[in-house]
């Protein structure tokens, strides 16, 4: 995280080492992604409620990724308030009503007809959380000094992922969820002007009925998403 003044290099040893041999690092990795496929992006929600400390626990997880200098430039809202996430609700099926009425394009709008998705986006308020996630573009002191930050976009971007993973493994769903524009979630959120609202995360149970569309079981195979140059 950022300091004002002068922070000098100190080394500690590694505090976590974890030492396993060859065979149960295969095994591990192999568990990791039976756990992770696993895994559904749902658009058919639960009201069932979510306690606040899992939330904050997984924030707290997504809190630990790696970022440019360490500055940890993001923040994250998590909403439950159901006035909130009707507001944003709101906002969001006007912008998708112009997306779907022609805004995205011919070709956008065919991608996205195997997926199956539409103006009405009643997960936003069915759901018990919504959380937004905030880049911060750059930094402000407490003392209102401002300070550059760096490789946002993918600082922000691997939290995210963090988050989802933990969300997950906390025996969550959740649905990233983009509607453009976003400006107004920097007002709803009380954040401030140097905040870019990216995505909004819909958190919660599936409901009883989910489903996912059949082409978002369709995944890459692993030769074409991996080259290995042996040495």
């Amino acid at each position: 995280m950022f300091h004002k003044g002068e922070l000098a290099y100190e080394p500690l040893p590694l505090p976590d080492r974890r030492e396993m041999t060859d065979a149960e690092m295969v095994a591990a990795a192999r568990a990791v992604h039976e756990d992770m496929r696993t895994r559904h992006t749902v658009r058919d929600f639960s009201d069932r409620a979510v306690p606040e400390e899992v939330i904050a626990e997984c924030v707290r997880t997504a809190g630990t990724a790696p970022s440019g200098a360490n500055h940890q430039p993001w923040h994250f809202v998590a909403i439950g308030d159901d006035a909130m996430k009707a507001r944003i609700r709101a906002a969001a099926e006007a912008e998708e009503e112009k997306f779907y009425a022609g805004g995205a394009g011919a070709e956008w709008l065919r991608a996205l007809e195997p997926i199956g998705t539409g103006a009405e986006k009643p997960h936003l308020t069915t759901a018990p959380w919504l959380i937004v996630v905030f880049a911060q573009r750059y930094g402000v002191t407490k003392d209102g000094e401002r300070y550059k930050n760096y490789y946002v976009p993918e600082s922000v971007g691997i939290a995210t992922g963090f988050l989802i993973a933990a969300l997950h493994r906390a025996g969550l769903s959740c649905l990233t969820h983009t509607p453009n524009p976003m400006k107004f979630l920097n007002e709803l959120c009380d954040r401030p002007e140097h905040e870019k609202p990216v995505m909004i995360l819909v958190v919660g149970h599936p409901a009883e009925d989910a489903t996912v569309p059949r082409v978002a079981k369709m995944k890459k195979p692993l030769e074409e998403i991996l080259t290995v140059r042996r040495g």
